[in-house]
């Protein structure tokens, strides 16, 4: 969802060159000295902090990203390590900020976007959503989004488009008001131990909606981002289930307008990553 806010070579020399063992001895000294002193640097060097080594690794997942694009296998399995093993204090949200709270009850609860980083390649930040707060069904296109719940729980419910009818229904994958077949990817209850979910641009359950079950936060990185002058905005649909009984669920899926706005900002600096 889109939200505004080198040197020359030195020859060898082929001369033997005897050394007394006090040369020798001085050597080594200054050998062992060179290995401290580099020790001393390595250990003194400041360690990289949680979201550093996240931005770092987004960039080399997403170095190649343009719609369509998947990375391999490998590299999604590092990314899902990085984004595994955050926790909430490293990304500095807790539940007891605002951003989780709704009193009102006479409105919906508003979804709040914390935004860390974006570019042409690829983008993350943190969707803060109050308890019964709800991301409305919605596409991502050309995208490979990775998913990770901070703390809370949430339903997700995903969908791809349909390749071909389901077994044995003679259908079309389109009707005539514009609606369109999808089969379910993924319905079910997910919080904050579970693993990062990630969805592709043709499968992975590309169109999904959030409804938050606790208040929960909700850590995306996702490239190429959203980009409406590129023809990659984000679309909005209702559902109205396809019934064939058995395992397999389907669902018309068909694009309406949408009046949902989320509440974007930038996060901290001490929260920021160097590029």
């Amino acid at each position: 969802m889109p939200v505004q806010v080198g040197g020359s070579k030195v020859a060898e020399s082929r001369a033997r060159v005897e050394l007394s063992p006090t040369a020798v001895a001085d050597k080594g000294c200054a050998s062992s000295k060179k290995i401290r002193r580099r020790r001393q640097k390595a250990s003194a060097a400041p360690s990289r902090s949680p979201m550093q080594r996240l931005f770092d690794t987004s960039r080399e997942v997403f170095s190649a990203s343009s719609p369509g694009f998947v990375p391999p296998p490998d590299a999604v399995a590092r990314l899902s390590g990085i984004l595994n093993d955050l926790k909430p204090h490293d990304v500095g949200v807790d539940s007891s900020m605002p951003y989780f709270k709704h009193a009102d009850s006479k409105v919906p609860p508003q979804v709040t976007y914390l935004h860390f980083y974006d570019c042409p390649k690829f983008s993350f930040g943190i969707f803060c959503l109050p308890k019964s707060a709800i991301i409305p069904l919605h596409n991502h296109p050309g995208m490979t989004v990775f998913s990770k719940i901070l703390f809370g729980s949430m339903h997700l419910k995903s969908y791809d488009w349909a390749n071909s009818p389901p077994e044995n229904h003679d259908i079309a994958l389109e009707n005539s008001d514009g609606a369109r077949l999808a089969k379910v990817n993924t319905d079910a209850v997910f919080d904050a131990s579970s693993e990062t979910v990630v969805l592709y641009p043709e499968n992975g359950g590309n169109l999904h909606c959030f409804t938050a079950l606790t208040p929960c936060a909700v850590l995306d990185v996702l490239g190429p981002p959203y980009n409406r002058a590129d023809g990659r905005d984000c679309a909005y649909y209702d559902e109205s289930p396809y019934l064939i009984g058995g395992d397999e669920q389907y669902s018309w899926l068909k694009e309406v307008p949408t009046t949902f706005e989320m509440k974007g900002i930038q996060m901290p600096r001490k929260f920021s990553v160097s590029a």
